[in-house]
This record gives C-alpha cells, structure tokens and sequence, in this order.
C-alpha cells in the first residue's frame, strides 16, 4: 500500500491518527509519516482499543459533516481495527476496511476479523480499489498524479494484496 500522506497530498484527504499507549508501544511508524511529509490532520494517544476517542469524535465534527465516510488501516485487525469500525458502524459512518493495509500478529485472526467486519457493514476493499470509488472520476484534475502514483506503488501493492488479501 503506498504511504498515505501521498494520498493525502495528492487529493487533501485528512489523516486521522492514534497511537496505543504509546509509553509502552511506541511511536507512530516513522515509514507512514517521513518528517518531510504532511502530518496527520489530527493525532492522539489512547489506551481504549478502539480509536473513536472523545477528541477524535470533536475533530471529525468539526472537520466534516455526518455521518462521514472513513478508510481505516492499522494493526491488529481483531482488536482496534474492529472495535474502531464497530464504533464507527454504530453511529452510521461508511466504514471502509483497506485489506492491503490491515494487520494482525496471527494471521487467522484478520481473516476471522475481515470477515466478521463485512457482516457489520464495513465494505472491506483494496486502498486501490477505495481510491479509484473515492476519486470517482477519470476527469478530475487530480486523477494523473494519483494514476501515476498507482503506477509507482503497484509492485508493492501486488505484494501487500498478495500477502494480506486472503479473506
């Protein structure tokens, strides 16, 4: 999957971030958000499993209209991914799961995960596949810079297809 804040630059996509208990797990990954690249439009720390946080539901507030149309990737599918996509399900969001750039430490998990979503209501796709629905036409004046970063991206989103599609 290619780095999100190409995407994001490219269409002005706003990013919203979380990191779990960061303290003990870490940073966000540095391969995600290059100091050179934009930031996320919003980012926090949290210890609940989903991301759907008090400050998180202010920004999307107060950056969108609702029910908002929201593409998650992350890891561990079947803890915060889920429980994210749930949150968000509950209050009428379209909520799109990119399979290619969801994970978990046990593989069967994600696929029990990736299925379970679908049930719930989550459309679980390809980042190419949500990319070309959400850019929706050939015409619009961003379609060749994205069309050329699909083109730059594809052998590293064949791989992440390859490895992480198996639904």
């Amino acid at each position: 999957m290619a780095r999100p804040h190409r995407f994001r630059s490219a269409l002005n996509i706003p990013i919203y971030a979380t990191t779990q208990n960061s303290a003990r797990m870490g940073p966000l990954c540095a391969e995600l958000f290059p100091p050179s690249a934009p930031q996320p439009s919003f980012q926090a720390d949290k210890t609940r499993f989903s991301m759907y946080i008090p400050s998180l539901r202010d920004a999307l507030a107060s950056a969108q209209s609702e029910p908002c149309q929201i593409a998650i990737v992350g890891i561990e599918t079947h803890i915060c991914v889920s429980q994210t996509a749930l949150d968000l399900l509950a209050l009428n969001h379209k909520v799109y799961i990119l399979a290619d750039g969801v994970s978990s430490c046990n593989e069967g998990e994600r696929i029990i995960a990736l299925r379970r979503l679908a049930r719930e209501g989550a459309v679980v796709t390809t980042s190419e596949s949500w990319l070309y629905e959400y850019m929706g036409d050939a015409g619009i004046k961003e379609f060749k810079a994205i069309a050329g970063l699909v083109k730059e991206t594809k052998e590293s989103t064949r791989e992440a297809v390859q490895a992480l599609c198996k639904i």
